[in-house]
């Protein structure tokens, strides 16, 4: 290879490097507080089921299933109530048209998110996805 066209290789990876964010990996997430800066992204797609934490007495968990959903292509889902779409930023998840419009939820990795009480702090439910779309 010439030595420009190597020049030119190089001159372009380093620009790549500097304008993606630090520790950018496939799908892997920020694990810092919920933030509806940074970059946009999608859930898996599948049913993703909710659940309460039960108690040493009974139950492990308490599924939730009003709070279920199963999500599709272009950033689309559906619950039992309905169709909607979100927006996934960063580490947070906001549902912004459809019956759970408004509800947060945090990202705690690619198939867990903890939903968020309107005052920002972790609520208990926690979904997760059990299974892929069909």
């Amino acid at each position: 290879m010439k030595t420009r066209t190597i020049l030119l290789i190089l001159l372009c990876a380093a620009a790549l490097a500097a304008y993606l964010p630090a520790g950018a990996a496939g799908q892997m997430r920020d694990r810092a507080a919920p933030s509806t800066s940074g970059m946009l992204g999608i859930l898996q797609h599948g049913e993703w089921q909710c659940a309460l934490p039960g108690d040493a007495a009974g139950a492990a968990f308490v599924p939730v299933p009003e709070e279920s959903f199963r999500i599709a292509a272009a950033s689309s889902y559906v619950s039992p109530a309905g169709r909607g779409i979100y927006l996934m930023r960063g580490a947070e998840v906001v549902f912004t048209r459809g019956p759970k419009k408004d509800q947060r939820f945090r990202v705690l990795g690619e198939n867990t998110l903890q939903k968020l009480n309107p005052d920002g702090s972790l609520s208990k439910l926690i979904c997760t996805r059990v299974g892929s779309a069909g």
